[in-house]
């Protein structure tokens, strides 16, 4: 596990209580105490529903989070729907150009540590709603270049629960790496548990 290298309280930003109230008024809760640096990877799962992107949106708002995510490059031509996806920390992803991302990132990643500034990175690593065999890589891979910690979001709808508490140190040993992931997502049910994929990368 990652330590807390800093007061939990110190790395709250400025939250919207609007968003807050969203949650709870549709039953959800918040399980959080702070993140262990300025920069790392987030990993979320389940993804198994449209309803995944509003809530978290909601839960990242609730916290003041200053958390980025990749999202699909189409998403941000229209007039519209473009602008938001940058104001809400979307970063355009051109899935036929995808292999440098990752290095990419790692830059940016490691530009941030040496400024100070906050770099972390949400994503989700099954890539979309429809069952799949397993994690694209990305997320393993930016945290592990860039030597951050990975943190392992979950939202349970079983419980109604947004919960980010867990941060690894990954080792770069896949399995053992992803045994420990598997293990804080235990119990963990999407809006629809047959859609999500199992912990392992493909």
């Amino acid at each position: 596990m990652a330590h807390k290298t800093t007061d939990p309280a110190a790395l709250f930003f400025p939250g919207r209580s609007w968003a807050g109230q969203l949650l709870r008024l549709f039953g959800w809760r918040i399980e959080f105490s702070g993140l262990p640096g300025r920069q790392g990877v987030i990993a979320v799962y389940p993804h198994t529903s449209n309803w995944d992107f509003p809530v978290g949106l909601l839960a990242k708002w609730a916290l003041g989070l200053p958390v980025r995510f990749w999202a699909k490059d189409s998403l941000f031509r229209t007039p519209l729907l473009g602008p938001f996806m940058r104001w809400v920390g979307g970063i355009a992803v051109d899935r036929s150009a995808a292999h440098g991302l990752v290095g990419s990132t790692v830059q940016q990643m490691q530009a941030a540590r040496q400024q100070g500034e906050w770099f972390w990175l949400a994503l989700a690593p099954e890539g979309t709603r429809r069952p799949v065999p397993g994690w694209r890589s990305g997320f393993y891979r930016v945290a592990l270049g860039a030597q951050v910690p990975l943190g392992v979001a979950s939202l349970d709808y079983g419980r109604r629960v947004v919960r980010l508490t867990d941060f690894l140190t990954l080792s770069g040993d896949e399995a053992q790496d992803l045994t420990r992931i598997a293990a804080c997502l235990e119990g963990v049910r999407g809006f629809n548990p047959a859609a999500a994929g199992p912990v392992r990368l493909v």
